[in-house]
């Protein structure tokens, strides 16, 4: 008699518990990545924003005035360039902020152009 060669591999059972523990692995892991991807683009935002106001500040300190537009930033080389909206992933949809004065069309603040509420409930458009 000859001794029968074994056949090695998984069988159906041990290929079922490993799905199952790299599924629930995966059910814990998930959640948490699809947040921290918001919390970065809201900390993103929130920078992008005091960027923004602080330029906002140093155009009047210089000129004694607000800005027309917020073109101007990057026109008087006080930005390269606009920064990147991360909830909208656009430079153009920033919000200004207009002085109280109805003669008044300066942009006195800036707000973002997007819409919904950050993970603590306030909405991105009031920041």
């Amino acid at each position: 008699m000859t001794p029968q060669k074994q056949n090695r591999g998984f069988t159906l059972i041990e290929l079922l518990v490993v799905l199952a523990i790299v599924a629930t692995l995966l059910s814990i892991v998930a959640p948490r990545y699809v947040h921290q991807t918001d919390r970065a683009k809201e900390a993103a935002l929130k920078a992008n924003l005091s960027a923004l106001r602080r330029v906002l500040d140093e155009y009047y300190g210089d000129m004694g005035e607000y800005p027309e537009n917020l073109l101007a930033l990057t026109e008087r080389h006080y930005l390269r360039a606009l920064p990147v909206d991360p909830m909208t992933n656009r430079s153009d949809s920033w919000v200004p902020v207009q002085g109280t004065d109805e003669d008044d069309k300066t942009v006195v603040d800036v707000k973002s152009g997007a819409r919904g509420k950050a993970l603590d409930g306030t909405e991105y458009n009031s920041w």
